[in-house]
């Protein structure tokens, strides 16, 4: 390990390597040194491979297919997620990555989503920060000389983590939980009024559409009528 360049060049002054020709002694105290500054792809490389970065990239991914999941059609964030995701899993590929850090991460998620599922009065949500904050710690093996990822930018990403959570997988919950608003099962309940005089069946207007009914009873032209339930494709009335 050396502090900058003169001290690796001082270090390597008289270390003897071996190469196709013999041995030779390298004589490197007091030599030039030509710096050639990366090109791009040396440069996208290096970012993408910073483990913060290559962290918010993985969070990146997970967002958008969590959102993708919860609000199908979207598209746009699936695949952005997608793309954010392999990426990566690319740079953690190219790092020191401490596989206990990873699951960490991952079992915080977990418990983020669960308390959305299983209300357990914020123990599951706490338990996931913490976990996500201390896998985000350990993430990286710093024993091999690789920087980690700064405690500041792991507490404010578990924080923002639990929010997305909360609130898109929330909102997923309910929207998918929520009463039919279209179709002929939203008509159950509904109040109208026969068109025709009918026996078993007839034309009504319910809701300012006209529907063809089921009725079990004789109902007369001008009669109220509720929708009770619906057989098939049509609904079944009575008199309201």
């Amino acid at each position: 390990m050396a502090a900058d360049v003169p001290d690796l060049l001082r270090q390597l002054h008289g270390r003897k390597v071996v190469v196709s020709g013999g041995e030779r002694t390298l004589q490197t105290s007091g030599a030039s040194v030509v710096a050639l500054p990366p090109d791009w792809h040396d440069r996208l490389l290096a970012t993408i491979t910073d483990p913060s970065f290559a962290l918010i990239l993985m969070l990146l991914g997970i967002y958008g297919l969590i959102f993708e999941f919860g609000h199908p059609g979207c598209v746009f964030p699936g695949v952005t997620g997608a793309v954010c995701l392999l990426v990566a899993l690319y740079a953690f590929h190219m790092l020191p990555i401490n596989y206990a850090g990873l699951a960490l991460i991952a079992v915080g998620i977990a418990f983020l989503i669960g308390e959305v599922f299983f209300p357990s009065y914020g123990s599951l949500g706490v338990g996931g920060v913490i976990a996500f904050a201390a896998g985000a710690l350990m993430l990286i093996d710093t024993e091999s000389g690789a920087a980690a990822v700064p405690w500041p930018l792991a507490a404010a990403l578990a924080l923002f983590t639990a929010a997305f959570v909360l609130i898109v997988v929330r909102m997923a919950v309910r929207a998918r939980r929520a009463p039919i608003v279209s179709g002929v099962q939203a008509l159950v309940g509904a109040d109208g009024e026969m068109l025709e005089d009918a026996t078993e069946t007839g034309w009504a207007n319910i809701r300012g559409e006209t529907w063809q009914v089921l009725t079990g009873d004789r109902l007369v032209r001008g009669q109220k009528i509720r929708v009770v339930s619906v057989d098939g494709l049509l609904p079944r009335v009575s008199a309201a």
